[in-house]
């Protein structure tokens, strides 16, 4: 039979990990990358109450949070310094690794008990390498990478596709809460990654077929709200047609209707669609992804052709003005 200290040791967390869900409630958090969905991510912390402590290599970025309340510090080592809990949304797996494991970096600064939550897109290799190295300090890393575009970082109603212990995702959940409206426990650490480049290649694939759908609806002369409503009442009905059509005039507020300024830039959803072939090429079983292979050539030409820095769902006005040439 189990005595009343037996009881007590299996019973009660470790001082730290009461701690770690102790910040996540209501410390400081800490805030690196302040791109198109970072920057309203993190308005959307500030908005709920919380003191955030930022970083973000483009000092216009920097200062524009700090003008919404945020406190700026010189490197992301300098952050984990001043905030047990921090949340990192970087564009690309270098910029992971430098942010983490580099020079002036987060891990430099650690403490055990820190809590990492990335929402980069990156490999599930390389979340779960950071994940080790973070774990080799004491601390905890979850990935938590998004859906929902800019629109759904702006409205804090994005999805959280989530990999970590059941323990940290749980503490993570508290700030996820604020910047999303669902967050998902897809697994172990790399599971989130997997998800979202799951998620990313069906969202590339569906916006290529709308923005080709629209294209041949403008070579035959059919009002293109007209298709928009027939699309999002009947089995064409997706993501790309009902939120975020690429038609301009079809819809306010979504990239098509600002020349397709801001948004989720073409480039990104290039590295995207990149890094689902590579994943799928080094499963143990390979295997082949056709429709995403079409996708991603389509994409590579719309960025040749000088539009990579636009939301992808330019896609719509480079398949009608190229084939106009």
């Amino acid at each position: 039979m189990m005595n009343a200290l037996q009881l007590g040791r299996r019973v009660a967390a470790p001082a730290w990990r009461r701690s770690m869900a102790s910040v996540a409630e209501d410390g400081p958090i800490g805030f690196v990358g302040l791109g198109n969905m970072g920057a309203p991510m993190a308005r959307n912390l500030i908005k709920a109450g919380r003191k955030v402590v930022a970083f973000d290599v483009n000092e216009a970025m920097l200062a524009s949070l700090t003008s919404a309340g945020a406190t700026a510090a010189a490197s992301p080592a300098a952050v984990v310094a001043q905030a047990r809990t921090v949340v990192t949304m970087l564009p690309s797996i270098p910029a992971v690794r430098q942010v983490y494991l580099g020079e002036n970096g987060l891990l430099g600064a650690s403490r055990a008990g820190d809590l990492f939550i990335d929402c980069s897109t990156i490999e599930p290799a390389t979340a779960q390498e950071v994940a080790t190295a973070v774990q080799a300090r004491g601390a905890s890393l979850v990935d938590a990478p998004v859906s929902g575009g800019t629109i759904g970082a702006e409205q804090a109603t994005l999805t959280f596709m989530v990999g970590g212990t059941e323990e940290s995702v749980r503490i993570a959940q508290v700030l996820l809460s604020l910047m999303g409206k669902k967050s998902v426990h897809c697994g172990d650490v790399g599971m989130g990654t997997a998800a979202k480049l799951c998620n990313n290649l069906v969202l590339g694939i569906s916006m290529a077929a709308v923005c080709e759908g629209h294209a041949l609806a403008d070579r035959l002369g059919l009002d293109q709200k007209k298709l928009a409503d027939i699309l999002n009442t009947s089995s064409g009905r997706c993501w790309s047609s009902d939120t975020y059509n690429p038609c301009p005039g079809v819809m306010e507020g979504v990239p098509s209707a600002r020349g397709y300024s801001g948004g989720f830039a073409c480039d990104l959803m290039i590295k995207d669609l990149g890094l689902a072939s590579a994943a799928a090429h080094s499963s143990k079983t390979k295997l082949a992804l056709p429709l995403g292979s079409l996708a991603l050539q389509l994409y590579s030409l719309m960025s040749m052709h000088g539009a990579g820095n636009k939301d992808f769902s330019g896609l719509y006005k480079f398949i009608v003005e190229a084939q106009k040439q």
